[in-house]
């Protein structure tokens, strides 16, 4: 049965012109799924990663900070579609500032999307530096066409011919009942599912971007999300990371008690190598005990750094086919209609790689490194005063921000603007804000202390002006 699964599954992706090494990595995760593989990275076989070298306690000078972001690339993924809030295009197109930056000028003010900082920032970072520092997103094919669009104003970004984006692959989704490639004719684009980051690796080798870089003169690359505005170009992690040697190197946050989510490195019992564990990776006897700071006090920002002779000579050897772990995710074929059939997508995490490359390393870094928005009520906080735009177009926060919590009325982004048409209200005096139920929040508005609406049963309105705190709106 599995056989013709594969089977079918390869001639589909043939057909639509998926790279031959996207779909050998699929043959591979393919044969662990049917095996029983689940991927999971068991507590009982691994050990905590602790003492690492903080990013606040580097000692750079600025010659080598120079030189070494001379040397470096930055690669953003952009292939999100931001469907957790209703969105068909690229989530990196989001507004996320309506403001100047401070100390910048009166022509620098509007709307910015996420792609636009990420522009703007590497930009600064090249007129401070001198470096050349070439932008590279990895597009899928449905954020492609937008994102060039939006690119198309930066006439300066491209660097010494190099390409600014390549595409991400894509698979089918597979039937649970019978690992088939799904059918799906409502609408057929939800047969395909993208493979994770880890298809980083495979989209690098068939689009030859790494040897690109090489041969423009590159040595680095610095790799993170595009709805991470935290990780901006940074000359002292480049240059603490060319002095380690070190082919690859992972940006790790400490925890704090809103870190409920995402990956972490632990060193395998085995072989003393560091590995990462996903969420999904992550047996249910042993979430709990992998969610403890004092037991794990570190979590992956997915911000990373290659040597790209290491990373360019590993997939030369493999053929772009990385051996990382499966992550099998289980959904149904329409996100959105939970009685559709149940699927399995294979996917992978890209800092998985981390066991691949033998003396792989991991740093320490501020909370200012991680900012990413996988909700609305992240977006929130990132329009807010909460944080300014400073002239290299970094997003720095003035206090500690406040743990925003919004009802699911304001998921779809489309709901979420039209009731916050007119502006974030002010939360540098909030240590958190949970709306519950439908409010509309007027102009000028402030949130203070631990600020709460409850559900009023109908759609609200919080009015120009006020206050919201614990007990409610004060007018």
């Amino acid at each position: 049965m599995s056989d013709r699964g594969l089977a079918l599954a390869r001639s589909k992706m043939q057909a639509e012109g998926v790279a031959p090494a996207a779909i050998e990595t699929f043959t591979r995760f393919y044969r662990l799924l049917e095996s029983g593989e689940t991927g999971l990275v068991r507590e009982a076989d691994v050990e905590p990663l602790v003492d690492l070298p903080r990013h606040a306690d580097l000692d750079v000078s600025e010659a080598d900070a120079q030189d070494a972001l001379a040397r470096t690339a930055i690669i953003k993924l952009n292939g999100g579609l931001g469907t957790s809030m209703g969105m068909d295009r690229a989530k990196s197109l989001l507004t996320v500032r309506d403001d100047a930056p401070d100390g910048g000028s009166d022509d620098e003010s509007g709307a910015l999307s996420f792609l636009d900082v990420i522009v703007r920032q590497v930009r600064a970072a090249r007129a401070a530096t001198g470096a050349r520092l070439p932008l590279v997103l990895m597009n899928s094919f449905r954020t492609r066409d937008d994102t060039l669009a939006a690119l198309a104003p930066y006439g300066d970004l491209a660097v010494d011919g190099l390409p600014v984006d390549f595409l991400q692959n894509r698979e089918p989704k597979l039937r649970a009942d019978t690992l088939e490639p799904v059918e799906w004719p409502t609408d057929p684009s939800l047969e395909w599912c993208p493979p994770g980051h880890g298809d980083l690796y495979p989209a690098l080798h068939a689009s030859g971007v790494v040897r690109a870089l090489l041969d423009a003169g590159f040595r680095y690359a610095s790799v993170s999300n595009s709805d991470n505005l935290g990780a901006a170009p940074d000359g002292a992690i480049a240059a603490w990371f060319a002095a380690s040697g070190a082919p690859y190197a992972a940006e790790m946050c400490r925890k704090s008690p809103a870190d409920v989510k995402g990956g972490q490195l632990v060193v395998r019992k085995s072989d003393g190598r560091i590995v990462q564990r996903e969420t999904a990776q992550t047996h249910p006897d042993d979430v709990e005990v992998s969610l403890d700071p004092t037991v794990h006090p570190y979590f992956h920002t997915n911000n990373l750094w290659f040597d790209l002779e290491a990373l360019a000579a590993e997939l030369d050897r493999t053929g772009g086919v990385l051996e990382l772990p499966l992550i099998r995710n289980e959904k149904t074929v329409d996100p959105t209609d939970a009685s559709s059939p149940a699927v399995v997508q294979i996917e992978s995490a890209m800092g998985a790689a981390v066991a691949v490359f033998e003396g792989a390393t991991a740093i320490e870094v501020g909370r200012e490194r991680f900012l990413p928005v996988k909700t609305t009520g992240d977006l929130l906080l990132m329009r807010s005063d909460v944080y300014e735009l400073t002239a290299d177009y970094r997003l720095v926060a003035q206090v500690d921000a406040p743990l925003v919590k919004l009802s699911k009325t304001y998921k779809p982004i489309a709901a979420f603007d039209e009731r916050f048409a007119a502006g974030a209200p002010s939360l540098r005096g909030a240590s958190s804000l949970t709306v519950e139920g439908d409010w509309t929040f007027g102009a000028g508005v402030t949130a203070e202390g631990d600020a709460a609406l409850a559900d009023a049963g109908e759609p609200a309105t919080v009015p120009d002006g006020a206050t919201v705190t614990a007990d409610g709106v004060r007018a």
